[in-house]
């Protein structure tokens, strides 16, 4: 007998060991997957590798205490070694338990397998291949896919990718520009080397388009997604390609960073600049993060493509004399065909309501000049955009009699008005009631919507533009499966005029007939606490600004039209010229002026509980004891207060944020207070639901 360290399943905080030491008959190897007993369950494991001692006489003498591996999948390969070293790094980093970053990369249903359960669906698999391949060669012979002229910017950079050295490169493109041809481009050179390809999108609703183009192009290859839009036989049936090599292709989302890849060779990131890479429940991980570091110790290309980097990303890919010179920076400025840029026109609400009143804004979304240039595209034929990032009817209903508003009886935060079946929704905890027939204070019948949401401006749309087919695309109108393929083909195929969407539509859809995109409330984020909060306001507006004119024969009248009470703010005047640089370039200066990321780096710490002074007395006394920790002297600690929306489902949330200018700083502190905050959680003074530490948070 030997003993060997299997990881399993087991958070941060638990009170036993990050890897537990089972009996087995022989080594086996670091990555095999195994079922090992765990106090009255049997679970899923993976061999970490063999105990530091040992020793036989020494095993045998604590057989009465270790336990015994029950059995071994040997159907499947063990897991890499650069897979193994991706878990430990990121459960290192994000200060997580190495077993539960591993085992929640894996499919669900693969950690209920047995031996003989895993052989009969590696048994379906080879039959469901064999029949994919039968497919996929008739369609191969029917003939190669023509590939569309590369323009001279996409082939500079394909150039310098195929003779540089595999190092992280930002793609920075235009809307529009090509990009997606170039990732084809990346995966067809590293196909044909025999290696496999992982390809990121942040949302679901972007990789069955990303997959039809990937499909389109390969049609003999395997093409694979990861995400948790799949049921759970998909998803054990894809990761099982990816896994044993079958797979030549991967696209999936911010999970797919830990598929396993045996002959990995390409990690392409779209959009890398989005929030959705950042995993916001248990292990806090960034995708986009991981990728990058997967591809440096694995020694294959990483290249992240954004017509909007985020601002560490374009930190990163700067010059190397100004803290920069970590990634490699890629320009392709122009879009395919020449076709131009939409021109940026900023409405001044202050002086329309000057000229018709603020009672017609009340009453009317759209400012006269606006509906005008939208009735110009309905003339034309062509399609219309109209953003506005907030789905419901109204985001609160309030008595005008005695002041009531739909406030939510278990989150601090308004329950949302939805008029088409006439409910109450909190969009935070999910309790919905029928409108009530008359105030619940005051009695008084007389209870209106304020403020506006998607469903309320489709509706004030449709009875502006008569005859207009307006369609609505936000979270509420797709939740139906297939609903929201079905929606964005009637889109594609011409059968809507005017589209009215959150950001589900403004980033990575390629509208032909597109020619105007309209932002009608943008100032929310010009005054947030947040300091990431411009970033995202000029990314969300210069992505959907970069759904109209795509086709290069309409680009010339295409058009992005903001409606703004501050049209003199310097955003929106970098928006004009499209000018990211420049935005990029102050806003760092301001927050390199405020020791603010990427010029610092943070963690917070948030803690839950059934009242808020329980909640901020566990964030003061973990205060206390990070303080007397070495090398507290180089951090700041923040005091707790509570977070921005404190109540959710009756829990009581606070957070304290804490922030070093080194990251190795930071670290060897948040590695020496982790243990102290277990045994904090514990007392009776400081008892709290939960708590979770975020290491590189985007949202404080």
């Amino acid at each position: 007998m030997c003993r060997l360290r299997v990881l399993v399943d087991l958070p941060r905080h638990s009170r036993l060991d990050a890897v537990l030491d089972y009996l087995a008959p022989e080594p086996w190897p670091a990555g095999t997957l195994v079922r090992v007993p765990l106090g009255k369950r049997e679970v899923c494991g993976i061999v970490w590798g063999m105990a530091e001692t040992p020793d036989p006489a020494e095993v045998d003498g604590e057989a009465s205490v270790l336990r015994s591996v029950v059995q071994v999948l040997t159907d499947l390969p063990p897991f890499t070694h650069g897979w193994l070293r991706l878990v430990a790094f990121a459960a290192s980093y994000y200060q997580r338990s190495p077993g539960e970053v591993a085992l929640s990369a894996l499919p669900p249903d693969l950690r209920d397998l047995d031996a003989v359960q895993l052989a009969r669906r590696l048994k379906r698999l080879d039959k469901a291949l064999a029949t994919a391949a039968k497919v996929a060669n008739a369609a191969a012979q029917a003939g190669t896919p023509e590939r569309p002229a590369l323009s001279p910017e996409q082939q500079q950079v394909l150039d310098v990718l195929a003779d540089g050295p595999p190092q992280p490169s930002l793609l920075f493109g235009a809307t529009g520009s090509g990009k997606t041809e170039v990732y084809l481009r990346e995966a067809e050179r590293v196909l044909a080397a025999g290696r496999q390809a992982l390809v990121l999108v942040p949302e679901i609703n972007l990789t069955p388009q990303l997959e039809a183009r990937f499909a389109e192009r390969f049609p003999a290859r395997c093409i694979v997604s990861l995400h948790s839009g799949l049921t759970p036989a998909q998803r054990l049936q894809h990761w099982l390609s990816a896994h044993l090599g079958r797979a030549d292709l991967v696209l999936g989302t911010r999970m797919a960073v830990f598929a396993s890849l045996p002959r990995l060779g390409l990690i392409v990131v779209d959009e890398e600049h989005d929030p959705s890479y950042k995993q916001q429940e248990g292990a806090r991980y960034s995708a986009r993060d991981l990728a990058v570091w997967r591809g440096r110790h694995e020694q294959v290309p990483v290249l992240l493509g954004s017509a909007t980097p985020s601002l560490e990303s374009w930190y990163n890919a700067g010059p190397a004399d100004a803290g920069g010179g970590r990634y490699r920076r890629l320009v392709m400025p122009s879009r395919i065909g020449g076709g131009a840029l939409p021109a940026v026109r900023v409405v001044d609400l202050a002086r329309i309501a000057a000229q018709f009143g603020k009672q017609a804004l009340r009453a009317h979304p759209l400012a006269p000049p606006l509906l005008d240039a939208l009735r110009e595209r309905l003339d034309r034929g062509e399609q219309s955009l109209v953003l506005l990032n907030r789905r419901g009817y109204a985001p609160v209903l309030h008595c005008t009699n005695c002041g009531w508003k739909s406030a939510c009886p278990h989150c601090s935060a308004w329950r949302v008005f939805h008029k088409l079946d006439r409910t109450l929704r909190c969009h935070h905890c999910g309790i919905t009631e029928r409108v009530p027939r008359a105030c619940p204070d005051c009695g008084d019948p007389d209870i209106q919507p304020m403020g506006r949401g998607t469903e309320r401006l489709e509706e004030q749309i449709a009875d502006l533009l008569p005859g207009a087919r307006v369609r609505r695309i936000d979270a509420d109108s797709t939740r139906a499966k297939g609903s929201l393929a079905e929606q964005l083909a009637s889109v594609h195929a011409g059968e809507v005029d005017v589209l009215v969407g959150t950001q589900m539509v403004a980033k990575g859809h390629d509208f032909r007939r597109m020619t105007l995109v309209a932002a009608v409330q943008a100032d929310a984020a010009l005054f947030s606490s947040d300091f990431r909060a411009p970033e995202r306001l000029f990314s969300l507006l210069m992505q959907a600004g970069g759904r109209a004119g795509r086709d290069a024969a309409l680009a010339g009248r295409s058009e992005v039209w903001i409606q703004t009470w501050h049209p003199e703010h310097a955003l929106y005047a970098a928006l004009r010229r499209h000018d990211y640089e420049a935005f990029a370039a102050s806003q760092l200066a301001e927050r390199e002026s405020a020791g603010m990321p990427p010029f610092s780096f943070q963690a917070l710490l948030r803690a839950d509980a059934r009242t808020p002074e329980v909640a901020l007395a566990f964030l003061d006394a973990a205060a206390l004891q990070a303080q007397a920790l070495p090398g507290a002297q180089e951090v700041l600690i923040y005091p707790p207060v509570p977070a921005p929306i404190h109540r959710i489902a009756d829990v009581e949330r606070a957070q304290m944020l804490v922030e070093a200018s080194g990251r190795v700083t930071l670290h060897r502190l948040l590695a020496q207070w982790l243990p102290a905050l277990q045994g904090l959680s514990s007392e009776p003074a400081t008892r709290v639901l939960r708590w979770a530490l975020d290491v590189d948070p985007i949202s404080i």
